[in-house]
């Protein structure tokens, strides 16, 4: 299936439209906060209860999601894996989507939660990382991208922090 160039935003929409609970993180968390930084996909940790697992399926299936396979297979998301505890990197015809039923150190949305601000982006009004937090786990992932956007991050804490001492 040929996919069209991302539209994020149409993805956020669509899930939040349904609405679905999630936390963004990763690099569109990083943008959100302001960092200066591109990314090609959508990254979120969704709440695990049926029904909101329930809602995250309708919206894989209205916008005919596939697993990004390697061998190119065509393999739909399933109900057991969205439970899960793992990642699942997916593509939709909006966009790259990966879901973080755990990010790598085990904490799910319930964990998350408490590390998490509202950011308002156009007619959106996301659940996001907070910034010490994304920070915290892009330096721990052990992947030199993630790594690379820590200090961008760190100006950005430091600059908010000057800020709120004026």
């Amino acid at each position: 299936m040929e996919r069209s160039p991302a539209d994020l935003e149409g993805l956020m929409q669509a899930l939040c439209d349904a609405e679905v609970s999630f936390i963004v993180v990763g690099g569109i968390a990083a943008v959100l906060h302001g960092s200066p930084t591109t990314t090609h996909d959508l990254d979120i940790v969704p709440e695990q209860s049926t029904g909101n697992l329930e809602r995250l399926m309708s919206v894989l299936r209205a916008h005919r999601t596939l697993v990004r396979d390697p061998a190119g297979r065509r393999l739909e998301p399933s109900d057991a894996a969205l439970a899960g505890s793992g990642q699942i990197q997916l593509v939709t015809d909006l966009g790259p989507l990966d879901i973080l039923c755990r990010l790598h150190d085990g904490r799910g949305y319930d964990e998350l939660l408490a590390q998490t601000v509202t950011i308002d982006a156009g007619e959106l009004h996301l659940r996001v990382l907070d910034l010490p937090a994304l920070i915290e786990v892009k330096g721990s992932t052990g992947r030199a991208r993630d790594r690379m956007v820590v200090p961008l991050l760190l100006a950005l804490l430091r600059e908010r922090e000057r800020s709120s001492l004026e």
